[in-house]
């Protein structure tokens, strides 16, 4: 296992160093986020990479055995004690920092019943094609059945409002049907990296059987499971399209010996009477179960390779301790590589609940 940190400028693509030489490094993507980096480096190697002082215009990238496994963008360098502190964050960071100072986009704009996803890759366009904002970025041709805008309220980007970029992509995947997407970054052609953001629909990753974590076998810390009856609900009310006695209204109740619980589940976006119940039916199912992971770290094992998982992907989880001994499905949510610990290389994962999720249907 061979890590190595390398540099890049952002505008010209000369590369700047070849071995950062990092220590203490923490990095991950996210589900619907950039993902990080943090790491530090000693005085006495600081001011032999000059590139250090020019955060915002310095792509910092992770190899790991001659594979590219995280880029991003240097936003922060910042002594600490005897220590330079590095901060990163993955390539949607930038929209972050990039406003709509023509409007609608420069005139892609606006949009009526539009796939989220191509409004997601017209506003990476946007940002792009202006002078010096070319990051080499570019979003995958996913398609999905989501919408966005009406013909009685479009999408709009109005350039009186100086619209974050950043801000805007981030909204197109809140929806409950809407896609997700992670940042990437690979190896392309003659050793150039490639600068991805992946979109997936109707949803990033896949149930894997093939991987699965477990107290004792790869799970090395004792990760807390939390039962709690703030989500529990055996009784789910759906409300969907329409107001007053016009409103679609769907409930789907169980009885299962304990006191009865409700939740109101507000979907106004939704139409159908079959798909309200659909809804209603998932949001019950999950609500009735106890028990909560929300993070764990592991090491490298054959059960689940570091590197063998994908943003997105549920895997089962089971965890014995002291106190409980609980097993389910979990989503992977984002994680965090620790190269060099006094356990070796580790992966601390941000887990999610695997049913508390509800994705559309694949265009």
């Amino acid at each position: 296992m061979t890590y190595r940190y390398l540099t890049q400028h952002a505008l010209t693509g000369e590369w700047l160093s070849p071995h950062l030489p990092l220590t203490d490094v923490e990095f991950g993507p996210e589900l619907n986020g950039p993902g990080h980096l943090r790491g530090t480096l000693t005085p006495r190697l600081a001011w032999l990479h000059p590139e250090l002082a020019d955060p915002g215009n310095t792509l910092l990238y992770v190899e790991r055995d001659g594979l590219l496994r995280w880029g991003g963008l240097i936003w922060q360098v910042e002594p600490e004690g005897d220590e330079l502190k590095v901060e990163a964050a993955g390539w949607s960071s930038y929209l972050q920092r990039r406003h709509d100072l023509d409007g609608e986009l420069n005139g892609r704009g606006p949009y009526v019943n539009t796939d989220p996803c191509t409004i997601a890759r017209d506003i990476v366009d946007y940002a792009q094609s202006v002078p010096d904002g070319d990051l080499g970025l570019t979003v995958d041709a996913t398609t999905s059945t989501a919408t966005v805008g009406t013909a009685a309220e479009p999408w709009h980007s109005r350039w009186w409002e100086t619209p974050v970029l950043g801000d805007q992509f981030d909204d197109l995947v809140k929806g409950p049907d809407s896609p997700d997407y992670t940042c990437t970054t690979w190896w392309g052609h003659h050793r150039q990296p490639v600068r991805r953001i992946e979109l997936g629909y109707p949803r990033l990753g896949a149930r894997r059987t093939d991987v699965s974590f477990t107290s004792g076998i790869n799970i090395i810390d004792s990760p807390p499971v939390t039962y709690s009856a703030d989500d529990y609900a055996q009784v789910v009310i759906a409300t969907g399209s329409g107001e007053g006695r016009a409103q679609q209204r769907a409930i789907d109740a169980v009885r299962n010996n304990r006191l009865r619980l409700e939740h109101v589940l507000e979907l106004p976006e939704v139409r159908g009477k079959d798909t309200l119940a659909q809804r209603a039916k998932a949001e019950r199912a999950w609500r009735q179960s106890l028990g909560n992971v929300e993070e764990i770290t592991v090491r490298d094992h054959p059960q689940a390779p570091i590197g063998s998982w994908q943003v997105g992907d549920d895997v089962r989880v089971t965890v014995r301790s002291q106190w409980t001994h609980w097993s389910g499905w979990c989503r992977i949510t984002g994680w965090t590589i620790r190269p060099d610990t006094p356990a070796g290389e580790t992966a601390t994962l941000s887990l999610a609940r695997a049913d508390a999720y509800h994705y559309g249907t694949a265009a």
